[in-house]
């Protein structure tokens, strides 16, 4: 299956969609500066990013858009999923709630604005790891259909999970650009969920890919490193 440019901007509108109504139906108003910035700053590296694979790796932008739900997913990693979308949207209605209707945070300004520049460095650290890794797909299964291969340079070379890495970064900065003390909380609960799927799919990675176990000797850290 070939992804077209018809495909890619239904999907990243559906996305904009439900992104869109999750912040600004929690919030009762449209007038958020802070949800405006956010979905704009998202939305802006999403499509700069999907344009660069449809012209750079049309093939792991396929496997970006198909590769939940394919057989050889694991099956602990579809019910994983499914959990952490239900969290991530529950974080995404919880931040305006917060912030806007109910005022419970108050996130000074200049953290906002802080959080904002954190939110830029993490889509360049999530556009180095695309252009490095051809087999990131969204799913843990290994890809022998695409002759998989481990990788071991760029922001591999020193973490073993820079994507979910960025992802720690991307959520933190994401809560406190929104105003939001509370969204803290739910990013603790996804970070453990992301320190869980690492985990698994590292045992996945070992069983099944060759070369996998010497990388493993050779980067030391999962996410952080010297600590983890």
């Amino acid at each position: 299956m070939t992804v077209s440019l018809k495909m890619l901007t239904a999907q990243i509108a559906g996305m904009f969609v439900v992104f869109a109504l999750a912040l600004f139906l929690a919030a009762g108003t449209i007038a958020w500066p802070a949800g405006w910035a956010f979905l704009v700053l998202f939305f802006g590296f999403t499509i700069a990013l999907s344009r660069w694979l449809l012209s750079h790796n049309p093939g792991l932008l396929t496997e970006r858009m198909t590769g939940i739900g394919k057989p050889d997913q694991k099956t602990w990693d579809k019910v994983f999923f499914a959990f952490a979308n239900v969290v991530f949207l529950a974080w995404l209605i919880l931040m305006p709630l917060d912030a806007v209707r109910f005022h419970w945070s108050q996130v000074p300004g200049w953290l906002q604005v802080v959080a904002a520049i954190l939110l830029l460095c993490s889509f360049y650290l999530f556009f180095l790891t695309f252009r490095e890794n051809a087999y990131l797909s969204p799913a843990v299964r290994v890809q022998n259909d695409r002759g998989q291969t481990v990788v071991s340079t760029g922001p591999y070379h020193y973490v073993r999970h820079p994507m979910y890495a960025t992802a720690i970064i991307f959520l933190i900065g994401t809560s406190l650009l929104l105003g939001s003390w509370y969204g803290l909380f739910l990013v603790l609960l996804l970070v453990v969920g992301i320190a869980f799927r690492a985990v698994q799919e590292e045992r996945t990675l070992r069983a099944e890919l060759s070369g996998y176990d010497a990388y493993m000797a050779q980067v030391k850290y999962r996410l952080i490193p010297y600590i983890w």
